[in-house]
């Protein structure tokens, strides 16, 4: 893979997919299904703000059921990553290691993705009362369809696990801390029939955070059950995902630390966070000095391509400040020249425009897929950028 460097930096990892080199690393000890496992540690770091994880790779139990549970990609990513970057309220980058969930496999969340079961409904299931486990409230099964959807949604969307380890004095590594992810849904959606129409009723953001925490509170208890979380620190975070039609992310809205050994949750930590799609109405109500801003940078790509207007951002906002921007820009180029000559005009438009504080990442893209990525970190002096062959 060839690669240009433009305005004096390369991106090497992640972006161009490279692997970094293991050959600096460190050997540990883990615990693993009571049995002891030498695992790696290792020492190339890409940011402070990322965990290391230890090889060989263990993939989650529940691995890949999130994709079928949340309604967009955009909330994929959202849920995974900032569930990580919550984590660090609890659990140091630098003391802890990042390991995927372990304890909660498909089948158990599948299980408490369920409904509840009425007595009658168990025995008509022929089910016994140890597999009604649901966190989602019963639909009673008679009466009208319309007010039993509206009267008793599905709050609860997906779980997600993570694991943090810690180093011991005697260089093994042992489970320091978990990280619970509850994906709740800001749109119930249900059907009259099978195959039939599919009718939605929007959640109150207010029932959708009471009812996150009162699912909380049982998720901790049925947590500290287990042998392996029965004294360890968990963090369990409230997530809103957005409707289907969404092209922005849902956003976390609350989360709270439990010390090892409880198990009560206490306070709750409310956050202030949202995504907004620019330009859009709501952007502009909200936020319009940021949308002037995105509005002159659009208004620039444009004079180099006079008949395109695809330029769309999302922006995401914490305690009403923009933290950071994706911007994608979808066009058709006809010969490398072309591209380069763009990436680096859009490249100095993202340095001129844009508050050095504001982290912002430009993909460009073509029907032939990614073309170049632009990414200026926040307070970084030169942007970084790579362009695709």
């Amino acid at each position: 893979m060839r690669k240009h460097s433009i305005l004096g930096m390369i991106l090497i990892l992640l972006l161009a997919g490279c692997a970094p080199s293991f050959e600096d690393k460190q050997e540990v000890v883990q615990d693993s299904k009571d049995k002891k496992e030498t695992a790696i540690i290792p020492k190339y770091k890409i940011s402070e703000e990322y965990y290391q994880t230890i090889l060989p790779f263990e993939p989650s139990k529940a691995r890949g059921l999130v994709v079928s549970n949340l309604n967009t990609r955009y909330d994929i990513e959202e849920f995974e990553n900032g569930l990580m970057r919550l984590a660090q309220t609890q659990f140091d980058p630098e003391e802890y290691l990042f390991q995927e969930g372990q304890t909660l496999d498909s089948s158990k969340i599948s299980s408490w993705l369920n409904r509840k079961y009425t007595n009658s409904q168990l025995k008509e299931k022929k089910k016994k009362a140890s597999d009604n486990v649901g966190l989602n409230p019963v639909d009673p099964g008679k009466g009208d369809i319309d007010k039993r959807n509206k009267d008793n949604p599905i709050y609860l969307a997906h779980i997600l696990e993570h694991n943090y380890l810690v180093k011991t004095k005697d260089n093994s590594v042992s489970l320091g801390g978990v990280v619970i992810g509850l994906a709740l849904n800001s749109v119930h959606y249900y059907q009259k029939e099978a195959y039939g129409a599919t009718y939605e009723k929007t959640i109150d953001s207010k029932k959708v955070k009471q009812e996150g925490e009162k699912i909380a509170a049982e998720v901790l208890k049925r947590l500290r059950k287990m042998d392996k979380l029965k004294n360890v620190p968990i963090t369990i975070a409230l997530f809103e995902q957005n409707e289907k039609s969404s092209v922005v992310p849902g956003n976390f809205i609350s989360y709270t630390n439990i010390d090892k050994n409880s198990d009560n949750i206490g306070k709750w930590t409310n956050l202030d966070e949202e995504y907004f799609l620019f330009p859009s109405a709501g952007a502009e109500k909200k936020y319009r000095d940021d949308v002037n801003t995105f509005t002159n940078f659009k208004e620039d790509v444009e004079e180099f391509f006079p008949n395109f207007n695809g330029v769309i951002g999302r922006a995401f906002y914490m305690d009403d400040q923009l933290q950071s921007l994706n911007i994608d820009i979808p066009i058709q180029f006809y010969g490398n020249s072309e591209a380069i000559g763009f990436t680096q005009y859009v490249a100095g438009l993202v340095m001129e425009r844009f508050p050095n504080y504001i982290a912002v990442q430009v993909s460009i893209t073509s029907v032939n897929g990614p073309e170049a990525l632009i990414v200026r970190e926040a307070n970084q002096d030169e942007p970084t950028v790579h362009i695709y062959e």
